[in-house]
């Protein structure tokens, strides 16, 4: 085989399959972060080819108090409503209403030691990244 070239080529994936690559992480809330237990309250993605970035959010109050019942929950939702409004940007996203869809995502997805937390970056594919965020929403938190 001297001489034989293989070539590759990358491909978007709106090329193939109509799919683009996109990362999500979970929004975790640890309401006693000396224990270091938690629950699943929400996700993130973000889909660099769609100019996306979004947040879809839910509390389970019962799970949250299980673990803490002296969980602060108005301010965790407060919290996780202020990461929504990052996502969708404009004046809600506060000081990063000017940054691209990728900076605001990677600001949120920053490891912190607060009672929301963002979980690791996952990557997948998918067509409509607003429909794919919904679906982990439901997989992953509900």
């Amino acid at each position: 085989m001297a001489g034989h070239v293989v070539e590759r080529h990358i491909i978007r994936g709106s090329e193939a399959n109509e799919r683009d690559v996109y990362e999500y992480a979970l929004l975790r809330v640890v309401p006693r972060v000396e224990r270091g237990e938690c629950i699943n309250a929400g996700v993130l993605v973000y889909c660099r080819a769609k100019g996306y970035v979004g947040a879809r959010t839910h509390l389970d109050e019962t799970r949250l108090l299980a673990l803490d019942p002296a969980a602060d929950v108005a301010g965790i939702q407060a919290a996780l409503g202020a990461v929504e409004g990052v996502c969708g940007g404009g004046d809600t996203a506060g000081q990063a209403a000017g940054d691209d869809p990728g900076r605001r995502f990677r600001w949120l997805v920053a490891p912190r030691s607060t009672v929301v937390q963002p979980g690791p970056v996952h990557t997948g594919l998918t067509a409509d990244p607003a429909a794919e965020t919904e679906r982990l929403l439901d997989l992953l938190v509900r």
